[in-house]
């Protein structure tokens, strides 16, 4: 039986959506120790033998299972890192929830860095949801530096939710992605920063294979003094179709580096890049205030509807 407190309850409820323990295969962390694991017929998790970390083993076939690895700590002053491997047979159809949660009530800074590395086969189906969340009223910072490798095999498909709305003081997120041949990666981040927090988010995306198609789109609201990076390159070694997208909203003090990055290194290479930083229009605003909001409100509601 897992044993959690109530913070690490709602942690892992931000976190991971989870109000209970989950069907199918999972792994729970808390404060550096596992502390609930269940493997399936199809899934098997297994522990590093030499450093802090499992594999996942998904057997070739397996449709319609999941699997949920949620990190959370409440205890100030934890530094980890944690190297997690998936190993995703043929003709597969998954689903995998991981990220992180930290409340920190102390002035000891507390960080996780997750390595997860995907091994994709070939024809397979991926959705992966990484969501960051911080908490707690302690001096000490939350920080969450997560690294991200995928190796697609032919014809797979990975779509990546990676999602940071509250709390995380700084991160710096890596995802490397190589393609095969009729490989799809599409990425979705959504991301919000507020005080003083840094976020740099990079991506480099290389299309190997004939056929392979990269989307990678990030939306984003810097508030207060906080900074943010989004450098995304894309490399099409082959005939194959890229496109970046940064779409950010700017706020007080806030600021914004976006940085293209588009090699082509064929002659069927179609890649594409857009970026827009800009304030929230003032007549959305007069809009929904006669509609009865507050400036404040209208704000918040315009900032909702855009990071879903």
């Amino acid at each position: 039986m897992i044993q959690l407190d109530e913070i690490q309850k709602r942690l892992l409820m931000e976190v991971a959506d989870l109000h209970k323990v989950p069907e199918g295969a999972y792994n729970i962390r808390s404060n550096s120790q596992a502390v609930g694991r269940n493997s399936t017929a199809n899934i098997e998790i297994v522990s590093k033998e030499n450093v802090s970390g499992i594999d996942i083993r998904i057997k070739p076939g397996t449709k319609h299972e999941s699997v949920h690895i949620p990190v959370v700590m409440s205890q100030s002053g934890l530094k980890e890192v944690v190297y997690n491997d998936f190993f995703i047979g043929e003709d597969c159809d998954v689903v995998i929830v991981a990220g992180c949660g930290i409340d920190n009530c102390g002035n000891q800074d507390s960080e996780h860095d997750g390595i997860h590395r995907f091994f994709v086969g070939k024809g397979s189906k991926v959705k992966y949801v990484e969501k960051h969340y911080g908490s707690g009223t302690g001096s000490g910072k939350r920080i969450l530096n997560p690294g991200t490798e995928v190796y697609m095999d032919e014809d797979s498909t990975m779509e990546m939710e990676m999602v940071q709305i509250k709390g995380v003081d700084d991160t710096e997120r890596t995802t490397i992605a190589e393609l095969k041949a009729g490989a799809k990666l599409v990425v979705r981040e959504r991301l919000m920063t507020h005080g003083d927090q840094r976020a740099i988010s990079t991506y480099d995306v290389r299309l190997n294979g004939e056929g392979s198609s990269a989307d990678v789109v990030s939306r984003s609201v810097a508030r207060d003094n906080s900074y943010q990076k989004f450098d995304a390159k894309l490399l099409g070694n082959a005939p194959c179709s890229g496109h970046t997208e940064c779409d950010s909203i700017i706020m007080d003090k806030g600021r914004i580096l976006a940085v293209p990055g588009l090699e082509a290194n064929d002659v069927d290479a179609a890649l594409v890049h857009e970026a827009a930083i800009g304030k929230i229009a003032g007549d959305q605003i007069i809009k929904l205030m006669t509609l009865g909001l507050t400036e404040q409100e209208a704000e918040e509601q315009i900032i909702n509807g855009f990071l879903k």
